[in-house]
């Protein structure tokens, strides 16, 4: 009897010590992704508002259907990095409901160096497209880029992984079947030019959205003319003009409206249903994929995709 006792004594202690270590590695995990999720600097913030733009997670908020989870992934990419200032490699990737439609998002966050592509920032992008398609998942892209980062071009441009092949997939899933629809609220330059430019359906926000491989800056050193960036690819030109551009939006909150309806309209028949513990027998029974994963801090208990 004495031995049981001290047996579980030390298994209290034990248990005591392991739940205090692992308690001290869940609040640093915690206070680590609140950082990288705050976006960039202050002061980058509140340039971004002040040109009137939506910040990448509150655009996420929005297109997703309300009360549902966006699983969000990769959110420590680069942490550490660069001097911290990559949070997120700049981009925000996971997986939303939009009427009903689990869809992948792939969302820039231009104030952190203004959208710019790193190293860490393409693999994030390709990843998160490598989950679209092996789980034939739409893409809906955010777009707010100014590129490739340029002094880190090195190793952003030349390998089978780096930024060319994120346009390889994109197209790839669009001739496959899966939808690939882009809402621009800022200017994408270079690289970040090509995703709207690749996607199936483009939306673009009038007076903010431009697509462009270089900007006016670039056109007066090489041809010494001067152009404004809405003549030069500006959403009403893209619109209007050359063909870009599908439908333009007044507005972010009406850019991300139209992305709804265009989900809304694509006619795919797997769709996420809530489903009562009661009724998951008689779901699988009728062929039903489910994935009933919990998501933490979400309405959400599962997510289910069924075949309507």
């Amino acid at each position: 009897m004495a031995r049981l006792e001290t047996a579980v004594l030390a298994a209290s202690e034990t248990y005591t010590r392991n739940h205090a270590a692992q308690s001290e590695r869940v609040e640093t995990l915690r206070a680590r992704i609140a950082e990288a999720t705050a976006g960039g600097r202050p002061d980058m913030v509140a340039r971004h508002r002040k040109r009137s733009k939506l910040l990448v997670r509150e655009r996420i908020d929005l297109l997703v259907d309300p009360g549902t989870a966006f699983l969000e992934l990769s959110s420590l990419a680069a942490y550490g990095q660069y001097g911290g200032e990559v949070p997120g490699a700049g981009i925000v990737t996971g997986i939303g409901i939009v009427h009903g439609l689990p869809c992948v998002v792939i969302a820039n966050d231009a104030t952190v160096k203004g959208g710019s592509f790193y190293h860490e920032t393409v693999q994030k992008h390709i990843r998160a497209q490598e989950i679209a398609a092996e789980n034939r998942l739409p893409c809906l892209y955010l777009v707010d880029c100014g590129g490739a980062y340029l002094p880190e071009q090195d190793r952003v441009f030349p390998d089978a992984r780096h930024f060319g092949n994120s346009f390889y997939r994109q197209t790839n899933m669009s001739a496959s079947g899966l939808p690939q629809i882009s809402a621009v609220f800022g200017g994408c330059t270079a690289g970040g030019a090509y995703i709207p430019a690749l996607s199936d359906e483009v939306i673009m926000v009038r007076g903010n959205a431009r697509i462009h491989l270089g900007g006016p800056s670039i056109v007066k050193v090489a041809i010494n003319e001067e152009v404004d960036g809405e003549t030069l690819g500006g959403a009403e030109m893209h619109s209007r003009v050359s063909g870009v551009s599908d439908h333009l939006a007044e507005d972010e909150y009406h850019a991300l409206a139209l992305m709804r309806d265009i989900v809304s309209e694509l006619g795919l028949s797997r769709r996420w249903v809530p489903m009562q513990p009661a009724l998951r027998r008689r779901a699988t029974q009728r062929n039903c994929l489910a994935s009933s994963a919990p998501i933490a801090n979400s309405p959400m208990t599962c997510a289910r995709f069924c075949c309507a």
